[in-house]
């Protein structure tokens, strides 16, 4: 592990040591969204990941980094389901051990996928503190080692190739490019990547009302819990850390908030016309477009469609 921020060449190993085990996802147009929105809108399809999501880029990236030392009381994370999966999928694929600490609400498509890769779980309540706490119980027990979902570096590289893609696979020059952000490990990455490998580009991200932290974090200069967390996008229940939040300070230009409500008709929107399966965190990022028309007007904008791991047993629609 380099323990350090993610530079381009750092970003570039990282992309050529994942690229065996992930899927080179598309980019997906809409003519209905581009008319909706006012702008030129370009998805890259995380949600058709390996793991159905682009956790499993940070999650291999991390664990494909350890030494045979590291690995050998196997690994460790918490998570609600997305990067939870990521290190089950990466774990197995190294032949390691794998302990993840879930929330007793994480969906249970999430639950599901995780215990296919062989890892075991334990649950814990819904808060970063009981999360943690947890893991470190654990690791006293086994000497599992950590990967924190977001705040790590190793993982935040991982993320940033989803960005180098789109903009690599593109033959126009993005204006602009938005994700979710929840710890901002995507966010952080895809900023990165856009300042590496297309300065012009502008990065945005979309945020829930409901856990709206990091633009409080982004406002005040220093990281801030959400007043209240309460939102349909339960990957994103988390506040940014230490390594994620200075990247984005420096690389993002503006945090926009969604509602409930508008993640739902964007969420829809993407299932209805674009014939795709997107849980609700990945829509946040088209349902800060579709709410900012005037920022985005006229733009061509790339659009991270963070993951599409939806239980289809609780549909908000």
């Amino acid at each position: 592990m380099t323990g350090t921020v993610p530079t381009r060449a750092t970003i570039e190993a990282a992309h050529a040591l994942v690229k065996p085990y992930i899927h080179h996802t598309p980019v997906f147009t809409s003519q209905f969204l581009n008319e909706l929105s006012g702008a030129e809108l370009y998805f890259k399809c995380e949600n058709l990941q390996k793991i159905g999501a682009f956790k499993a880029r940070g999650g291999l990236n991390a664990v494909l980094s350890l030494s045979a030392e590291q690995l050998a009381n196997g690994v460790i994370t918490h998570s609600s389901g997305n990067h939870a999966q990521a290190i089950a999928f990466s774990a197995q694929k190294v032949g390691a051990k794998c302990y993840i600490v879930m929330p007793d609400n994480s969906p249970k498509v999430k639950i599901a996928a995780v215990e296919g890769y062989g890892a075991t779980i334990t649950f814990c309540k819904n808060t970063p503190e009981d999360r943690q706490g947890t893991v470190d119980e654990i690791v006293a027990r086994t000497g599992a080692t950590f990967i924190h979902p977001f705040n790590n570096y190793e993982v935040i590289t991982g993320q940033a190739t989803a960005a180098k893609e789109l903009i690599e696979d593109l033959t126009v020059t993005l204006d602009a490019i938005i994700a979710p952000v929840g710890g901002g490990g995507l966010l952080s990455g895809t900023a990165l990547s856009a300042k590496y490998f297309s300065p012009h580009t502008q990065v945005y991200a979309g945020e829930p009302e409901g856990a709206a932290d990091a633009v409080l974090s982004f406002r005040s200069d220093k990281i801030e819990k959400a007043p209240y967390v309460n939102t349909i996008a339960d990957g994103l229940l988390t506040y940014l850390g230490d390594k994620t939040f200075p990247i984005i300070k420096a690389e993002v230009t503006d945090i926009f908030t969604v509602s409930d409500e508008e993640i739902i008709q964007a969420m829809r929107y993407l299932w209805e016309r674009m014939k795709i399966v997107v849980e609700p965190s990945g829509a946040v990022s088209t349902a800060a477009v579709l709410k900012n028309k005037a920022v985005f007007e006229g733009k061509k904008v790339g659009i991270i469609i963070s993951g599409g791991n939806v239980d289809l047993g609780r549909l908000p629609f």
